[in-house]
């Protein structure tokens, strides 16, 4: 047996949750992978919201969309992720059926523009308000570098604290591999 990748182990545990017609949060566009996956995950009559503090990173991201004629339900906010409660309709809090976070930096990009850790703290508090029961958050932390390992840290300990009668909280990591690699917090409401 292989055990999945990071990467491809979120698009598992975002297949498990995703349906037509959802409603879904990308707190970090980047270069917009996981954008056009939601996107062609919730059909045109879903909706999902796409966050990046970069405009590089929202400008490839409305790209890649546009080459796969997937704009529609996409909401793209050159903001972060920390004001996605004031970004939403007030009809879609509640009704979250999966949010995906890639922390740290854009890959390619400048590596001193990060994720902040106050600001990701605020967003993942913020999200668990957003979601719907059985709705999922996915983080992908990436503690290799110094924001990041503080990021880890912070959103860890905070998942950890999660009431069990509340949440469920996995940690998917290699605990083999050099260099720090990325883990996934995966957040399920109940």
């Amino acid at each position: 047996m292989t055990l999945e990748r990071i990467l491809p182990f979120t698009r598992t545990l975002l297949n498990d949750v995703l349906t037509e017609g959802d409603v879904t949060i990308d707190g970090t566009c980047g270069n917009g992978h996981d954008t056009l996956f939601l996107a062609k995950s919730v059909g045109k009559t879903g909706k999902v919201y796409g966050f990046d503090i970069q405009k590089d990173a929202l400008e490839s991201t409305y790209q890649r969309l546009l080459d796969a004629e997937q704009t529609a339900q996409v909401i793209l906010t050159h903001a972060s992720h920390a004001t996605v409660k004031d970004v939403m309709d007030p009809e879609d809090i509640g009704r979250v059926s999966a949010a995906i976070f890639n922390l740290g930096y854009l890959p390619g990009g400048d590596k001193s523009i990060v994720t902040k850790p106050e600001e990701t703290l605020q967003a993942v508090t913020d999200m668990l308000t957003l979601l719907r029961s059985g709705g999922l958050l996915i983080l992908v932390v990436y503690p290799g570098h110094p924001e990041g390992k503080i990021e880890s840290e912070m959103v860890t300990d905070f998942a950890s604290d999660l009431s069990q009668s509340d949440f469920q909280v996995l940690k998917y990591q290699f605990i083999n591999q050099i260099n720090e690699p990325p883990y996934i917090l995966a957040i399920s409401k109940k």
